[in-house]
């Protein structure tokens, strides 16, 4: 079973310029069980970056999409959600675009479209 909720260079980013997410985890992550971020991107620019980390700067991921066509959008990238980042059924994330030669934007919600919290139980 898998349990779904919907919900971004050398330049330092901003918590206000990023786009606060926080997630609700109705329940506990199972022993032995697995958490997921499932991002998805719509059209981001060439060569940008998506950044996620947690509320408190620790980072998540870092999504650079590349050979994407021009105006395509970006597709949806999974990433491992660390258990310990989950705190009292929840997690909130900080989203950044990158762009090289720009400072740190929160991305719009055609560029980063939705995040998810995939749950899957230990494997028998």
């Amino acid at each position: 079973m898998v349990l779904m909720l919907m919900l971004a260079a050398g330049q330092v980013a901003r918590p206000d310029a990023a786009r606060a997410v926080t997630l609700k985890v109705p329940n506990r992550l199972p022993q032995g069980g697995s958490a997921w971020l499932e991002v998805a991107l719509g059209v981001v620019e060439r060569g940008a970056e998506v950044e996620v980390t947690t509320a408190a700067g620790r980072t998540i991921s870092v999504i650079s999409p590349y050979a994407i066509q021009p105006g395509h959008e970006a597709g949806t990238y999974t990433v491992p959600l660390p258990p310990d980042a989950i705190s009292h059924d929840h997690i909130s994330l900080l989203i950044w675009l990158r762009r090289e030669g720009k400072p740190p934007r929160a991305p719009t919600m055609s560029e980063v479209k939705s995040v998810r919290i995939s749950i899957t139980p230990a494997e028998p």
